[in-house]
């Protein structure tokens, strides 16, 4: 893993396993905070609130949820899958905030309460094959791009998804491939297409509306 610089002065990693970062080059924490804090956290009314991210990566989604949460005093459960994580020694490069740290070094299959208002439960589990048992009102979709993990998109992928998140329930993901939407469609969400971030013309939404199919 490569720790490399990004626009905004955070850093991100070069996965060579998949050849492609983590996160955006542009900036890898404002790429975090728009399409996953603001387009979902932030946009969900849910309190307490249940956070799926698929993806933990380095770190950064779940560290500026855990900063959100404890400036709302908003009590947030956040489960977050992740097949290949990244070492300390890493992590420390990325950045050596002590709460950041502890994210990572937070024990794996268990629910750890790091903050009075910020559970933490990592699951090193291949999505395809996970099984959950709650439901979510938030899912971040953080995987690595359709034409890098095309397996982690499909409407199967979705389906499950879906049928994890709560009525009024949001999904976001950074990508907004036309293919990538009408599978999210398909499956019962109602989509909408936002700005993306610094480097993207655009990013994806979707809600579970009661009522809808699926």
């Amino acid at each position: 893993m490569l720790v490399v610089p990004s626009k905004d002065g955070s850093k991100t990693i070069y996965s060579e396993r998949f050849g492609e970062h983590y996160h955006s080059v542009f900036g890898a924490v404002g790429e975090s905070m728009h399409v996953f804090v603001r387009g979902g956290y932030l946009s969900s009314v849910a309190c307490p609130v249940s956070v799926l991210e698929i993806g933990f990566g380095a770190g950064w989604n779940a560290c500026l949820t855990m900063q959100q949460a404890q400036q709302m005093n908003r009590p947030t459960y956040y489960e977050s899958i992740e097949l290949y994580p990244v070492d300390m020694q890493t992590a420390g490069r990325l950045n050596a905030d002590a709460p950041f740290l502890r994210l990572h070094a937070a024990e794996w299959e268990k629910p750890v309460s790091l903050h009075p208002c910020f559970v933490l439960h990592k699951r090193r589990v291949d999505l395809t094959e996970a099984v959950f048992t709650q439901s979510f009102d938030v899912i971040y979709f953080d995987a690595f791009s359709p034409e890098k993990q095309p397996e982690m998109w499909t409407t199967g992928i979705f389906a499950k998804l879906f049928a994890a998140t709560r009525p009024q329930g949001i999904f976001v993901t950074y990508c907004a491939k036309g293919a990538v939407r009408r599978s999210l469609q398909a499956t019962g969400y109602t989509m909408e297409r936002l700005p993306g971030p610094e480097g993207k013309r655009e990013m994806l939404r979707g809600r579970k509306i009661i009522g809808m199919p699926g």
